[in-house]
């Protein structure tokens, strides 16, 4: 008789937890400068603008969580106090770009812009919830509106009517629809009547995002299971505009060195050293440019990190030499598990500062990976990060140049790490459970701060698996271990578009796949894909066929070595995309729907593929099986790269596409530069400067700029290029900055015309030569303020 009232009892508090709570009424607001405090009848919040564009929202059922955000670098700290005005039912806080609405009676906000159209409100019906621990945003959901962002997930572009979870997961093979992977940033991009506007939720748990997946449209949801509501709205009211504030929140990618942008050389695994050598010769032989060797977990003594094998690699520093006078860069793994065994280095060291996450009661938590069992360090303290920093000089003394973050999600075998699994995170102790989706940003960070620490002043090279906001201003990130088929090949290209939308610019994907053997067709239509994908490297697993350049057959090798002299030739016009980033948040690989983001063919399946690479090339990706192919071209005038031909935007045009010639056009008007092929971004080679002009209707213009590509602080030159259609003139202006040109000759090549004839240079005649049916080029000094101009 006694176990039914228990039952009861236990019945009764389990379903008091689970009752859902809500805000309820505004007790009392109090504005501090840029930041107004509410209490409410169950919860309090608070309002934070960090600028006229960007407000922090807080809900919290009792006191907030501690502040440690890993993603934001903003300070809050500015002379912004919103315009008030009260009324019996709402408040409004206004800026001049965003005003905050919310409702006396529920505490529910409505985001709007300075004319009074809704960027983005809480649902009528829930607005901000709990149940338990778990807290949820229910939003509305536009009838027209689209989602982007997210970063590295798989699917549409437009993520409306899918579900996420961020949870950085080791997924080798993953499917094209599958979730999640390895990177979590838990951001998106609402677009809807005309409007954009952004949402990063800081919160580092376990969170979920519902773009409508299942409520019939009523509306959209992100959550976490325990924590603050804890989101930054950043007010647009363009794709564009979102992205430049995001990243004023969270970071810029710093710029990167030259020779990371070339291409890259890598496979699971390239030993012994002799091996090395004969694939680094081997490219110097058949004339293939490429920058970087990488070395997988087997050049290490027994998959122990900051050790070289003793009979593979008896001289690391030997062979680091000898790839350096060969123009290659030398790029290692680094893997965070720490081999448990007495004498080694990295082991004691750990053991002995406190470097180690425990369990709640102290112990040392161990897990499994490649060494065998392993302690992991806490990349959440800071002291930990100096340690890892000082700790990778055995790689940087042996002329290792740049390092590959890998395994860092954490994966451990099982893939289960405990939740109960404690971190320092810098005196505010935290749970597996907040710790987990920063670990990967954590490891990142050490490697390039200890990067530039050893080295000062050389452009660190990081490339990190795992990933939290923020990654971007420490690490590229790639996708991970892809398959070998078209599906990821298309694939490739959205998750790319998805990481540029969340501010991460240096990305790409294996080139090729990972897991399986391409055919010689999806290798080169890959190779073709790299060269416009702002990392360029092919990977491949263990035990699979070789899938270097000459593995595919002669010629498979004589394309390939075509495309990635193509990329070479276009590094200068790369490097002014990430300059751009820096200047704009601007991704190199841009999505459609950041300049075209009320076009609706920009998200349809057929077309979603399709990026701009950098300001002017439009890339279309194709299957490897396919010779022709429907194109969406937007609004304006374009050209096919490398013939030239034209077609009018705003319309499908089915064009060719050879295994050769992946689709790819020229926006009208474009500047593109472009320099002569080296062996590698370390080969002098000579001094000219090409600069390739589309014909278009509107003057466009570029700052070209040169450096030494490796400096942080490297001495420029710059320039600004203008093309002025009206009056048929090219023209330059005066050298900027501390350094000076290489370029001494200029080639201009214009593309539509093919008349003979003569131009004029500050009043000198030049004849154009015709190169082909569509183009024609002349030669001039690269001296200051120049003026080409001609008449048909």
């Amino acid at each position: 008789m006694l176990r039914i009232p228990l039952l009861l009892l236990v019945l009764a508090a389990y379903t008091s937890a689970q009752e859902l709570v809500q805000p309820g009424r505004i007790v009392s607001a109090k504005q501090n400068g840029n930041t107004v405090e509410l209490r409410c009848d169950n919860a309090r919040a608070t309002l934070t603008w960090y600028s006229d564009e960007i407000v922090r929202v807080r809900f919290a059922r009792d006191a907030f969580d501690a502040e440690r955000s890993s993603a934001v670098v903003l300070t809050s700290g500015r002379a912004i106090s919103p315009h008030v005005e009260e009324t019996d039912t709402s408040i409004r806080y206004s800026t001049a770009a965003i005003t905050v609405e919310i409702t006396r009676g529920t505490s529910r906000l409505r985001l709007l812009t300075p004319d009074g159209r809704v960027l983005t409100e809480d649902n009528a019906g829930f607005g901000v919830t709990w149940q338990g621990s778990d807290v949820t945003s229910h939003r509305t959901l536009f009838r027209d509106e689209h989602f982007l962002g997210m970063g590295e997930k798989t699917g549409p572009l437009d993520r409306r009517g899918r579900r996420f979870v961020n949870w950085n997961t080791d997924f080798p093979a993953y499917g094209i629809e599958q979730d999640p992977l390895y990177v979590s940033i838990p951001f998106f991009i609402g677009v809807h009547d005309s409007l954009a506007y952004g949402i990063f939720f800081d919160n580092t748990r376990k969170t979920v995002f519902d773009f409508g997946a299942s409520s019939d449209g009523r509306f959209m949801s992100f959550s976490a299971p325990a924590g603050d509501l804890d989101y930054y709205v950043c007010a647009g009211p363009t794709v564009a505009d979102v992205i430049r504030q995001y990243t004023t929140l969270t970071g810029r990618a710093p710029m990167p060195p030259r020779w990371a942008l070339g291409y890259q050389q890598c496979r699971w695994s390239y030993y012994p050293e002799s091996e090395v050598l004969n694939l680094a010769r081997t490219f110097r032989e058949k004339d293939i440019p490429c920058d970087v060797i990488t070395l997988d977990i087997h050049y290490m003594d027994a998959y122990k990190i900051f050790t070289w094998h003793p009979d593979r690699f008896p001289d690391p520093k030997r062979l680091a030499d000898s790839l350096h006078a060969l123009g290659f860069r030398l790029v290692t793994i680094v893997d965070p598990g720490i081999k448990i065994e007495k004498g080694y280095p990295a082991y004691e060291e750990g053991l002995r500062d406190g470097h180690f996450v425990t369990y709640p009661d102290g112990t040392l938590y161990i897990g499994e990976v490649w060494p065998g069992r392993c302690h992991f360090p806490d990349f959440t303290n800071e002291k930990t990060r100096l340690w890892w920093g000082r700790s990778m000089r055995a790689l940087t003394d042996a002329g290792v140049d740049g390092f590959w973050n890998d395994m860092n999600e954490p994966a451990a075998w099982g893939q289960n790490i405990p939740d109960v699994v404690r971190f320092g995170f810098n005196g505010l102790p935290a749970s597996m459970r907040e710790a987990h989706n920063v670990y990967g940003l954590g490891m990142a960070r050490a490697s390039y701060e200890g990067a530039l620490k050893l080295r000062p002043n050389i452009r660190p090279y990081t490339l990190t698996r795992a990933a939290y906001a923020g990654v971007q201003r420490y690490s590229a990130v790639w996708t991970g271990d892809n398959l070998a088929s078209d599906e990821h090949l298309m694939l490739s290209s959205r998750m790319v578009q998805g990481l540029g939308l969340s501010g991460v610019p240096f990305t790409g994907s294996d080139v090729g796949g990972f897991i399986g053997d391409p055919s010689p067709d999806l290798m080169t239509r890959w190779m073709n894909l790299g060269v416009f994908t702002p990392f360029f490297r092919a990977h491949k697993h263990y035990g699979g066929k070789s899938a270097e350049p000459w593995a595919f057959g002669r010629d498979a090798e004589n394309t390939m070595r075509l495309l990635i002299r193509l990329r070479y030739r276009l590094l200068p016009y790369i490097e002014a995309a990430f300059r751009t980033h820096e200047r704009t948040g601007l991704p190199v690989a841009r999505s459609l729907a950041i300049e075209w983001s009320h076009d609706p063919m920009v998200y349809d399946w057929r077309f979603h593929s399709e990026y701009l690479f950098g300001d002017h090339l439009l890339v279309a990706p194709v299957p490897s099986t396919d010779r022709r192919a429907d194109v969406y071209l937007p609004a304006g005038i374009w050209y096919r790269f490398g013939s030239d031909s034209l077609f009018l935007g705003g319309s499908i045009h089915t064009v060719t596409a050879p295994i050769a010639d992946l689709p790819v056009f020229v926006r009208a008007g474009a500047i593109i530069p472009m320099r002569p092929v080296g062996r590698s971004t370390s080969d002098s080679i000579g001094d000219t400067l090409e600069l390739h002009v589309w014909e278009g209707g509107a003057i466009t213009a570029m700052v070209y700029r040169e450096d030494d590509g490796i400096s942080v602080a490297a001495p420029s030159a710059s320039t600004l290029v203008e093309h002025n259609p009206a009056s048929r003139s090219l023209s330059w202006g005066n050298t900027e900055g501390r350094g000076s040109f290489r370029a001494r000759v200029v080639r201009l090549v214009q593309h539509g015309s093919n008349k003979e004839g003569s131009a004029s240079v500050n009043g000198v005649s030049v004849p154009w030569t015709v190169s082909t049916p569509k183009q024609r080029s002349l030669t001039v000094p690269f001296t200051p303020q120049t003026t080409i101009t001609w008449r048909d």
